[in-house]
């Protein structure tokens, strides 16, 4: 008998496509794989980098370290993660259905705290008449101030998808927004041959569940990838601190330096550098306004166990 020592088995290295609990999808090179997560190693999400053994049936056998991971919160306010290790975020609103109050600013909190890039696109803007014309022009200019890149796009008419292609070129790109805004539509644009991606995607599952009920990833050639995600009807945030809420608020860290506590938190203190700001209009007082009900909302919600 040969005491020499047993090799492991070699792995592979791939991405995950789409995971359904503990089934998973992972594209290794140009092949889809369908294994079974291990609960040991911890819930995989889109997006992760993986290893799977050889064996047959292949076994996952680690998830490399995220670079970031894109999470939305459940009614506890505890994270959810949807994706890991993206390039940006893209906000996608519509005029029909109209954004809840706070929906961007909720989604640019987010991005600025997991430090992700984030671009707001103004889908059907088709839908758009001359009389809401100047209201969607002053949301749009409200960020474009803030540094944010914003878009207006449609699938059925001008101006297309024209000034949203270039800004998808590095990197995976997630869309996420409320039902009904034209994610998938949007998808379809973006992916010519989207039928054969779910056709490889449902045969390699043996399911045939919709795109849009789990998050999947999409490769595209000669582009980034790009990542569906399912309808919201309101973004959750997590329980976090209020600074943490105020990191999303970009233009309040100027003048919160003139705030006369250190820990005003910009709500009712007395000789508040970002009120003061506001009441000049160097800061929206709209955002400032959607600032306090975020904090408050999540002042509401129990410190999350575990």
């Amino acid at each position: 008998m040969s005491n020499a020592p047993h090799s492991e088995p070699s792995r592979r290295y791939g991405t995950v496509i789409i995971s359904h609990g503990p089934e998973l999808l992972v594209k290794v090179d140009d092949e889809l794989i369908a294994c079974r997560g291990r609960r040991k190693l911890g819930k995989t999400v889109c997006g992760d980098r993986v290893w799977l053994s050889e064996d047959q049936p292949p076994v996952l056998d680690g998830i490399a370290p995220r670079q970031n991971a894109f999470p939305r919160a459940d009614r506890r306010g505890r994270q959810q993660i949807v994706a890991a290790n993206l390039a940006r975020v893209v906000i996608v609103v519509a005029p029909k259905p109209e954004p809840t109050r706070d929906l961007i600013n909720r989604y640019l909190v987010a991005c600025e705290n997991l430090g992700l890039q984030a671009v707001i696109c103004f889908n059907k803007a088709d839908l758009i008449d001359a009389e809401s014309r100047p209201i969607w022009d002053d949301r749009a200019n409200l960020y474009r101030c803030l540094n944010y890149p914003v878009v207006f796009t449609s699938t059925k008419a001008a101006p297309g998808l024209a000034e949203l292609t270039p800004l998808l070129v590095d990197g995976p790109s997630i869309l996420v927004g409320q039902s009904g805004v034209g994610k998938s539509s949007l998808i379809n644009q973006l992916l010519p041959d989207l039928a054969l991606k779910t056709q490889a995607i449902s045969s390699a599952t043996a399911k045939g569940r919709h795109t849009t009920t789990a998050t999947t990833w999409y490769d595209r050639e000669g582009a980034g990838p790009i990542i569906d995600s399912p309808g919201v009807w309101e973004y959750g945030i997590w329980k976090m601190p209020w600074s943490d809420v105020a990191q999303g608020f970009i233009e309040f860290s100027a003048f919160a330096q003139q705030c006369r506590f250190a820990n005003c938190q910009h709500l009712t203190e007395p000789d508040c550098g970002v009120q003061a700001a506001a009441d000049k209009g160097m800061i929206d007082p709209v955002r400032l306004a959607s600032y306090r009900r975020i904090v408050g909302a999540l002042e509401h919600i129990p410190n999350p166990r575990g």
